[in-house]
């Protein structure tokens, strides 16, 4: 019974991650690189799911991809109580984790590399692949651990858009839930092992790249 939810979890993680990486990686140069109209609105906008409570997280996206919502009635899109819903969820939660780490990893880089690539001739996006993201690497990956560990532990937001169906939308958090409702505290005690040991490694990794930096 622990395997469906431990693959669907890493599954849905799996993909959390990649969508983090890229939204979250975008993100992080614009808001390291370029001042704008409204930037404070867009940082705040990041940042608000690590203070909102996750169910209001979960409200937010049940009006954004339920009835009414554009994506159903002009695209036809229907992922409400899927596993994408859950990726969604996951996503959404740990991408402030990302942009933050990866936004100052980035901000960090000395703009002196920089313009020395332009002297030589590089373009912008050869200083950004051979410059600016290698001298920032440290600091984005940890981001991204952090947000991926965020991401498999998500269970509110989840719970609203993906409900907690067995074998389709029941991630380990979820299967917890349902382990100690139903007095299963044998099954709890296992998955609440496996997701402590996720989590403690995660923590680890991210400490250990901070040491490499420094």
């Amino acid at each position: 019974m622990i395997w469906q939810p431990l693959i669907l979890s890493l599954q849905v993680t799996a993909v959390a991650t990649a969508l983090i990486l890229v939204a979250g990686l975008a993100l992080a140069l614009v808001l390291a690189r370029r001042r704008f109209r409204g930037q404070v609105i867009v940082e705040t906008l990041v940042n608000l799911p690590l203070v909102l409570p996750p169910t209001v997280v979960g409200y937010y996206l049940l009006l954004a991809l339920g009835r009414g919502s554009p994506l159903v009635e002009w695209l036809g899109v229907r992922v409400l109580f899927t596993w994408g819903a859950a990726t969604l969820a996951s996503a959404i939660v740990g991408l402030p984790l990302m942009v933050g780490a990866a936004r100052a990893a980035i901000a960090s880089v000395d703009p002196a590399l920089e313009n020395a690539a332009r002297t030589l001739g590089s373009s912008e996006i050869e200083i950004l692949w051979r410059v600016t993201l290698p001298l920032a690497r440290r600091g984005i990956l940890a981001g991204l651990v952090l947000a991926a560990a965020r991401a498999l532990g998500e269970f509110g937001a989840t719970l609203m858009v993906a409900g907690n169906i067995p074998g389709r939308t029941q991630t380990l958090p979820l299967a917890i839930y349902d382990a100690v409702q139903n007095r299963q505290y044998g099954l709890a005690n296992q998955m609440v092992l496996l997701t402590t040991a996720v989590a403690f490694l995660s923590l680890w990794a991210v400490r250990r790249f901070e040491q490499t930096r420094n």
